[in-house]
C-alpha cells in the first residue's frame, strides 16, 4: 500500500527553494509585532490562562486581528474550535511521607514536592504504597531497554529520573541519541508509561541540568488549577498521583533506605539496570475541585484559489500561566515572550500572506489553547482535525520569537527529521546565515511545543528560530541572553513586554516562515519525514488512507 502513493512525494533535492527577488521577502509589520505582544502580555489579560475570564478577552482580540488581517473564519463559518477541558485544582494536600527506612522522610507541598492527578475524581489517597526506583522509567523494546522488566508495580509508587540514560553523552551517539533528548526523556512519557504499567503514584526526581529548568518552573507549573482534555472515562486509567520531588529530598530518602542516591543513579544509566525496591512505603492525599469548561482554539483561513482542499498551517499558542507565584507583589505571569511573541508573529504572517493574495492551496492560521498544560489545544485539533490530516501539507509552529537582535545562525529544532529542512536551508543561506543543530538538545524542545501534536500523527511541522550567535556580541551574548531568560523570566512574572526589545531578528525569522509557507501553498509537493524519522510510517499511512 505504501508503494502506491509514495511517488506523490517529491525527492528532497526537488524541495529546495530558489529565493528570487524582493517579492519573496514580505514586509513584516513591526508595529503589529509590538502592538499584539504588548496587548496580549499586559496585566489586563491576566496571563491568559485558559478557561478563565481572561480567555474571553484573549480570544476576542485574536479574532479581531484575524478579521482585520483579511482572514476568513476557519471552522465552517466559525472562528473557534471548542476544546473540552476539565480543570482540576488540588487542595488540602498532605505531606508526601515515606516510612520504613532508618527515619521517616517528609516532603512538604510546593517546597519539597508538587503533586497532582489526571484522574477526574473528588479525592486522591495513596496510602502505604511500596516504593520502587525504576531508573529512567523507560520501556523501549526496540532499543533493548526495559526499566520495568519483570516488575509488577500495580498499586506501588515509582521513583523516576528525568531525561534519558545517556543525556550526558556528547553529540548524538548513544542508545538514546546521546545529548539529544528523545521522547523517552520527557516527563509526559514517564507518567504515560508508569500508568501503562499500573503504578499508583509516579514521582520524578527534579535535577536542574537534565530537566533544563529550575525548581521554580516546576513549582509554578504544577500548582494551582491543572487542565486536561475532558474525555470519556475521566482518565481513571492514569496513576492516582503524579508529581516531582526535589533532588535533595530524593537523596535523603535513599539514605534513609540504606542506599546512596548517586550510586543508584549511575547504575540506572547502564544497560541491564534492574529496578530497586527501597523497602519503604509512600503516602499522600489531597482533595480536588472539578470544573468542566470548554476552551478554544482560534482558527482563520486564507482560502486557496486552485487546490483549496489542501492546507498549509501556521500555529502558535495563545495561553500562558495566568496568576502564579508572586515576585515582589506581582502574581501575573504575563508570558510576553512565551508566547505573546509567537502570537504577534502569527498575526503578522496572516497580514503578510493575505496582502500577497490567495495561494494555490489554503493557508490556515491557528492560535491554540493550553500548550502550557501539555499541548492540549494542538493535541485536540490533531485528534479532531477540521481539515483532514491527509490533506494537511505541513507548516510552521512558533513558540517565542527572537527579541535580542539579528543572529548569524538559524537553529532547527529536532534537526534531521523532515524534508521541510531541505526547503528552509536555502532561505537561511539567502540571508547570509548558517543552519545549526540545537545547542541544547537535552532540553527536549522538539517535544515541548505544538508542532509535536501534529508530528506524532504524521504531519511535518517546522520548528526553528534564531540561534545564539548574535551579530552584536556573538555566541557569548546569545548564550548569556538565553540563560538569563531561563533563570529570571521563563514561567515567571518577569516575562513582561519591553519596549526596548530588538525585533530585527524576529523579522528575519518570520521572513523565512513566510517564504516556507508560501512555497508550500503555491507548490504541489507533499514533504515527508526522512526515512529514519519516527513519524514517517504514520505519515505514509495517513496519506495512503486519505483520512
Amino acid at each position: 500500500m505504501k508503494m502506491r502513493w509514495l511517488p506523490l512525494f517529491v525527492a528532497p533535492m526537488a524541495l529546495t527553494i530558489a529565493v528570487a527577488d524582493a517579492k519573496d521577502r514580505p514586509a513584516i509589520a513591526l508595529d503589529t509585532l509590538k502592538t499584539v505582544d504588548q496587548t496580549l502580555s499586559s496585566d489586563a489579560y491576566e496571563g491568559r490562562a485558559p478557561t478563565t475570564p481572561a480567555e474571553d478577552k484573549t480570544v476576542a482580540f485574536i479574532i479581531e486581528r484575524f478579521k482585520a488581517a483579511g482572514l476568513q473564519p476557519g471552522n465552517h463559518g466559525g472562528w473557534v474550535q471548542d476544546v473540552p477541558m476539565v480543570e482540576i485544582t488540588a487542595s488540602n494536600v498532605t505531606p508526601l511521607t515515606f516510612k520504613g527506612g532508618a527515619a521517616p522522610v517528609t516532603l512538604d507541598y510546593r517546597k519539597d514536592m508538587v503533586i497532582a492527578t489526571y484522574r477526574v475524581t473528588s479525592s486522591i489517597a495513596v496510602k502505604d504504597s511500596p516504593v520502587i526506583f525504576v531508573g529512567y522509567g523507560i520501556h523501549a523494546p526496540e532499543r533493548g531497554w526495559d526499566d520495568y522488566a519483570g516488575l509488577d508495580v500495580k498499586g506501588k509508587t515509582v521513583i523516576v529520573l528525568v531525561n534519558d540514560p545517556d543525556w550526558e553523552t556528547p553529540g548524538k551517539d548513544g542508545l538514546f541519541e546521546g545529548k539529544a533528548m528523545t521522547y523517552y526523556g520527557r516527563w509526559t512519557y514517564k507518567f504515560e508509561e508508569a500508568a501503562r504499567q499500573g503504578a499508583a503514584a509516579v514521582i520524578i526526581v527534579h535535577d536542574t541540568e537534565p530537566a533544563a529548568y529550575g525548581w521554580g518552573v516546576v513549582q509554578s507549573s504544577w500548582t494551582g488549577p491543572q487542565l486536561e482534555l475532558d474525555e470519556a472515562g475521566d482518565h481513571l486509567d492514569q496513576s492516582a498521583a503524579i508529581g516531582w520531588m526535589q533532588l535533595a529530598k530524593a537523596k535523603e530518602l535513599f539514605a534513609s533506605a540504606g542506599m546512596n542516591f548517586d550510586t543508584v543513579q549511575a547504575a540506572a544509566k547502564q544497560p541491564g539496570f534492574k529496578a530497586v525496591p527501597l523497602g519503604v512505603t509512600a503516602s499522600v492525599g489531597f482533595t480536588n475541585t472539578i470544573r468542566r469548561q470548554a476552551s478554544r482554539n482560534v482558527i482563520g483561513v486564507l482560502p486557496g484559489k486552485a487546490r483549496a482542499g489542501d492546507y498549509v498551517f501556521y500555529t502558535a499558542h495563545w495561553d500562558h500561566l495566568g496568576h502564579c507565584d508572586a515576585v515582589k507583589g506581582d502574581d501575573i505571569c504575563n508570558g510576553a515572550l512565551d508566547n505573546a511573541a509567537g502570537m504577534a508573529g502569527l498575526v503578522a504572517l496572516a497580514e503578510a500572506q493575505a496582502k500577497a493574495g490567495a495561494a494555490a492551496r489554503s493557508i490556515a492560521f491557528m492560535a491554540v489553547t493550553a500548550e502550557e498544560s501539555g499541548l492540549l489545544g494542538s493535541r485536540y485539533y490533531a485528534e479532531h482535525p477540521i481539515y483532514p490530516l491527509s490533506h494537511t501539507v505541513g507548516g510552521v509552529n512558533m513558540d517565542g520569537l527572537n527579541i535580542v537582535g539579528p543572529a548569524r545562525d538559524f537553529v532547527i529544532t529536532g534537526i534531521g527529521k523532515s524534508e521541510l529542512e531541505d526547503m528552509v536551508k536555502p532561505l537561511v543561506e539567502a540571508q547570509g546565515r548558517v543552519v545549526k543543530a540545537e545547542p541544547n538538545p537535552e532540553r527536549g524542545s522538539y517535544f515541548r511545543s505544538d508542532h509535536f501534536s501534529f508530528a506524532r500523527l504524521g504531519v511535518p511541522m517546522f520548528y526553528g528560530e534564531s540561534g545564539e550567535d548574535l551579530v552584536k556580541g556573538g555566541e557569548a551574548a546569545g548564550r548569556a541572553a538565553t540563560l538569563d531568560y531561563i533563570a529570571n523570566r521563563y514561567h515567571k512574572p518577569q516575562d513582561e513586554y519591553d519596549p526596548n526589545w530588538d525585533w530585527s531578528g524576529a523579522v528575519q525569522d518570520l521572513t523565512i516562515y513566510y517564504q516556507l509557507g508560501r512555497e508550500l501553498a503555491d507548490g504541489e509537493m507533499w514533504p515527508n519525514w526522512y526515512k529514519t524519522a519516527e513519524f514517517r510510517s504514520v505519515r505514509d499511512a495517513s496519506r495512503a488512507s486519505g483520512n
